[in-house]
């Protein structure tokens, strides 16, 4: 199948020489979520406005939907709902207006129907009278999301969707996302909180200073570079790891009561099982054990940080 974003060796320097992203190759399978992270300045931002249309390449090729976005541009362009970082709506209209002027913009023939089920979903058909300025912070976001599915589009955009917004937006965000995405939309995802992609997404995306590092599905990610840990609650205190147990990956709590140890997802237990027969043997008791696994913001901060 076609992916719905095809990005071949995409480059962009900008007129002060600065090399915003370098040589990036990514497809993006249709009807997924797709999280791209990084950190501040790793060129998020960049490489999603040049996908719809904002900032010009400097070389490579770019396809949304099968449209190139500099030869088919118009085309290209209706297929994808960008919700942008900045609050960026007309205070004096109202959400009703707002929201049918979106899609008008498109060329898309006014659908009364379509606005009303948008502005349900989000949460804000109370509010569709009212004047955007009168509304709150996080009822001005909900309004940039209707505005960018306005005119019904194959792929949206989230730039950090969610930022500075309360907990009760963001997982009503969450539900509509899913409910997009069940209903065919590709869905490119950024954002700093890391719980979300964690939570939504279907493939992860890492880009540093202007690369992409890695591509990989989320649970052979977390499989392939997550840590897991043993915790062993011992019954007796100890003052140092006993010698026999200086080869294996364990660590001992400050306290003297807590034997860590560290070891790869991917292994077999038998690490473990070596463990617990040597602190057997020593006469080392445990009153309990708890076994933890790597989150998703653990693994990236390695990676970006490697």
């Amino acid at each position: 199948m076609q992916p719905d974003i095809s990005v071949k060796h995409l480059s962009k320097v900008y007129g002060d020489g600065f090399q915003a992203l370098k040589n990036i190759n990514l497809d993006i399978r249709r009807g997924e979520i797709f999280a791209l992270l990084g950190p501040n300045g790793a060129g998020k931002t960049t490489l999603i406005s040049i996908i719809c249309g904002i900032v010009n390449l400097s070389s490579g090729e770019v396809k949304a939907a099968g449209y190139d976005i500099v030869k088919d541009y118009r085309k290209a362009r209706e297929t994808i709902g960008l919700v942008p970082q900045e609050l960026n709506t007309d205070s004096f209209e109202t959400v009703w207006d707002a929201v049918s002027f979106s899609r008008g913009l498109f060329g898309k023939a006014p659908k009364p129907s379509h606005i009303e089920k948008v502005l349900k979903d989000l949460s804000l058909w109370d509010k569709r009278n009212n004047r955007i300025m009168s509304l709150s912070g996080g009822m001005k976001r909900r309004v940039m999301i209707a505005k960018a599915l306005s005119h019904e589009p194959q792929i949206l955009f989230l730039d950090e969707p969610t930022a500075g917004v309360d907990v009760e937006l963001r997982r009503d965000m969450w539900d509509m996302v899913r409910k997009l995405r069940e209903s065919g939309v590709t869905i490119i995802l950024t954002t700093h909180y890391i719980e979300e992609a964690e939570e939504m997404a279907d493939r992860i995306g890492v880009i540093r200073q202007g690369e992409i590092i890695l591509v990989e599905d989320k649970t052979q990610l977390m499989t392939k570079l997550g840590k897991k840990e043993l915790r062993l609650h011992l019954a007796h205190k100890l003052d140092k790891v006993p010698g026999e147990l200086t080869l294996e990956p364990v660590e001992l709590s400050e306290d003297g009561y807590q034997l860590i140890y560290t070891f790869d997802s991917q292994q077999e237990q038998a690490g473990v099982a070596r463990l617990l027969r040597t602190l057997g043997d020593l006469g080392i008791e445990y009153r309990d054990l708890q076994t933890r696994e790597s989150s998703l913001e653990e693994i990236f901060v390695g990676l970006v940080h490697e």
